[in-house]
């Protein structure tokens, strides 16, 4: 495993006092650098000048390996490394994050508790009416941590229709909506730590989030469990492609629109993006393909992306 350490070492990435201390960031108001994290510039009022003034962002995030997370001090991850190049290339060098529930997190950027939510967090429907989400920065399939052996031989979310298993999913998470829709016996849990010891005790036959999280969890843990191969879900003849983005306030135009500008660079030349986010286990096979728009996910119509 590469040294993450090393590899943000002068980057300018810091964890504020919050996050280092395991607060929820969620329960507070908070100043960042963007002018307090004050949305009250209302109607596309321009952060980008006040973070760049400020020379620092804030973001929230919920500890999801590799795309954002706390490694003993250090905010990290496949997201972060890319706000690292997008934001500094904005002149704005310092990133700053606020650890916070899954479910709080668009919450608490439109209370203007941080700036960006920094989590690969998928683009949908329900979210975009929300907040304003970037042009699409992961590809993502899903897969089934399980234990070893697979003794179920359990292989996508299909597997668990009428089978008397339970599956563990990750509150919030793209997974329970699936698990939901397909009306399978299901628990939710708070975190990916959560839905590996639900597993590992007993209380879940396996435990579904994206593949790539569980490969990461697979390597940088000792656990007597493995990753199925992944699979992308369906759901009534339609398969769930999709893809995670960077989250705004719907007023930050000034901010998103730069940060797409500056994206579209990176998306379109694999070898860059690679030198990005390969460092925490990320392929082409995550790039996003030409064709799959934020708009796209947003309508929730992906049968233009079958």
């Amino acid at each position: 495993m590469h040294n993450r350490r090393t590899f943000f070492r002068g980057t300018g990435l810091v964890l504020s006092a919050a996050a280092l201390g395991g607060s929820l960031a969620a329960c507070s108001q908070t100043s960042t650098g963007g002018g307090g994290g004050d949305s009250s510039d209302g109607g596309g009022g321009d952060l980008l000048s006040k973070l760049q003034e400020a020379g620092k962002i804030t973001v929230g995030f919920a500890g999801e390996a590799p795309y954002s997370f706390d490694d003993n001090g250090d905010l990290t991850g496949a997201t972060v490394a890319m706000h690292r190049e997008i934001f500094g290339e904005l002149g704005i060098d310092t990133v700053e994050g606020k650890v916070t529930d899954w479910n709080s997190l668009i919450p608490g950027l439109n209370a203007g508790q941080f700036d960006a939510v920094s989590a690969g967090m998928s683009i949908l429907p329900e979210r975009c009416a929300e907040a304003a989400f970037s042009e699409p920065e992961f590809q993502y399939t899903t897969a089934l941590m399980v234990p070893k052996g697979n003794p179920e031989k359990l292989e996508n979310m299909d597997s668990f229709v009428d089978s008397g298993l339970k599956v563990a999913t990750m509150s919030g998470a793209i997974e329970s909506t699936y698990a939901k829709d397909l009306g399978l016996e299901s628990i939710e849990v708070g975190g990916p730590q959560d839905g590996v010891d639900a597993v590992t005790s007993g209380n879940a036959d396996a435990f579904a989030l994206t593949a790539i999280s569980l490969n990461w969890l697979a390597d940088n843990s000792n656990t007597d469990l493995e990753v199925t191969p992944s699979f992308v879900a369906e759901i009534d003849g339609v398969k769930q492609v999709g893809a995670g983005g960077t989250v705004f306030r719907k007023e930050d135009t000034s901010v998103l629109d730069a940060y797409n500008e500056k994206l579209a660079e990176i998306i379109s030349d694999p070898e860059r993006y690679l030198s990005i986010v390969g460092e925490f286990g990320f392929s082409e096979e995550e790039l996003p393909p030409e064709d799959m728009t934020a708009e796209i996910l947003c309508s929730g119509d992906l049968s233009s992306l079958q």
